[in-house]
């Protein structure tokens, strides 16, 4: 178990897979899974800083990918729970904030609690697929290039051989 441990972390090494490791935590972060991926991206972009541009779309593509798949989950949820017909309506707050918004309410999905259910209840209220991950990518981008900019501001000195 530690051979393969040690084997998948040299795989994901920063320097040498530095896009690939971004893009998968980026993507994994992005589901209902609580994990945050704001730290490798900052450690790429540390380590190699002319990485900027490319680790923000590239985690932008990982976390919207990420996004787009909890929404395809909620719409399975949605309609698992319509083939239980004994329920009730589901009258939760988010499913009433988000039908009064609509894919525009994708916008927060980079917020850190909320904003991955927030793209399952946007599966779950079947709002139009293309213009949630639309949303979703917009948001998720602003966050990736205002969190890795401020990182670097506030912490220039770290990390630097």
């Amino acid at each position: 178990m530690e051979a393969w441990l040690d084997s998948l972390m040299a795989l994901l090494a920063l320097p040498k897979f530095g896009l690939s490791t971004v893009f998968i935590v980026a993507f994994i972060s992005a589901t209902l899974l609580p994990l945050g991926s704001e730290p490798a991206v900052f450690g790429l972009v540390k380590l190699n800083p002319d990485m900027f541009w490319p680790a923000v779309l590239v985690a932008t593509a990982g976390n919207t990918l990420g996004g787009a798949v909890t929404w395809w989950m909620g719409r399975g949820a949605e309609a698992a729970y319509e083939r239980m017909s004994h329920h009730k309506p589901p009258n939760a707050r988010a499913l009433r904030w988000l039908a009064r918004w609509g894919t525009k309410g994708c916008l927060l999905s980079w917020l850190p609690v909320v904003g991955d259910p927030l793209c399952a209840v946007a599966g779950w209220l079947k709002l139009p697929f293309w213009p949630c991950v639309f949303y979703m990518a917009i948001g998720k981008f602003g966050r990736y290039v205002t969190m890795t900019a401020a990182m670097l501001w506030f912490w220039p000195g770290q990390f630097v051989h």
